[in-house]
């Protein structure tokens, strides 16, 4: 597009599937019933984790913070989805957006550190159990979770105010929410710096942290299989098969969204992989965590007793 051609741009237009009018209140319905999964799911493993001191562990520590992520993640641009679905106008302000895309983009980049962290930790428990304790003590935990929410954070900014910064040709974001590869198309003149940092960002926050949590489930499948007792080998792996399905599922979806090819238009397949990594994902992540694991199921259990005994007195 020119550059000369841009306009002064106070709010944008989210447009994303518009084109299937029939599917606005059903897709409300369906993300809202989502939504309230994502809170009361993620907000139940938070409160477990902090009320039974069983689960006072790093596991649960950084599962806690994946709990409390997935929350802040799907309502940075949830309801702002909602109140579109069901509206004509289909606006959100400049600011607006601008904060939506440093939430989303922070938090999304933050989830990718934090699950390599979560696999760093199970790599210890694992392989190295005898120093566990020591290794992956209270501050080292405290201090790889602030590093992962500032990394996240300090790219998304970046990344946010280069792109706001831009002259734009249009106003009509071709999607659900404010998500930086739609915006960049609306963008007049150059944007080979956005790009440049964004590729580089794919490579720190996606391919990184992928490699690490491939290496280490390739040490923690090593170490599996030198355990001699099948009880001992099934114990092992249940610790890990949560995170592992959590990872592929999570990564399956961030990967089509950020490596492949782009295209001047989004398409359709775009915009519901989006609502599977920004929804669907969020919400199965305590439900496999509930059904994958006896901790969590025996920390739910041990709440509710108490609470039925506090109200028998």
């Amino acid at each position: 597009m020119d550059k000369q051609n841009y306009t002064a741009v106070t709010e944008f237009f989210l447009v994303g599937l518009s084109q299937y009018p029939g599917l606005q209140i059903g897709l409300y319905v369906l993300c809202l019933m989502m939504y309230l999964v994502i809170l009361l799911g993620n907000s139940i493993l938070i409160i477990i984790s902090i009320l039974d001191s069983r689960l006072h562990t790093p596991m649960y520590f950084f599962l806690g913070n994946l709990s409390f992520l997935d929350i802040c993640y799907t309502s940075s641009s949830i309801p702002q989805m909602l109140v579109n679905f069901m509206s004509l106008r289909k606006s959100i302000s400049f600011t607006g957006c601008a904060l939506q895309m440093v939430i989303s983009l922070g938090l999304g980049c933050t989830e990718c550190v934090l699950l390599a962290v979560m696999a760093f930790d199970r790599y210890v428990a694992i392989c190295n159990p005898l120093r566990y304790t020591i290794i992956m003590n209270k501050g080292l935990c405290v201090q790889m979770a602030t590093w992962t929410w500032m990394s996240g954070f300090l790219y998304s900014l970046l990344l946010t105010l280069l792109a706001m910064m831009r002259p734009f040709c249009d106003n009509i974001i071709d999607h659900l929410t404010c998500e930086i590869l739609a915006l960049l198309k609306l963008i007049c003149g150059d944007i080979s710096l956005n790009v440049f940092i964004m590729t580089i960002g794919n490579f720190v926050f996606l391919v990184i942290p992928l490699l690490l949590i491939f290496f280490s489930y390739v040490f923690i499948l090593s170490t599996i299989l030198r355990i001699n007792s099948s009880e001992g080998r099934k114990k092992a792996f249940s610790t890990c098969s949560a995170h592992l399905t959590v990872v592929i599922l999570f990564y399956g979806s961030a990967l089509f969204m950020y490596m492949k090819p782009q295209s001047k238009e989004t398409q359709t397949s775009d915009e519901l992989i989006g609502l599977s990594y920004g929804i669907v994902t969020p919400m199965l992540n305590p439900i496999i965590y509930s059904l994958r694991n006896k901790e969590v199921k025996q920390g739910v259990e041990k709440v509710l007793t108490r609470k039925v005994y506090l109200r028998k007195l």
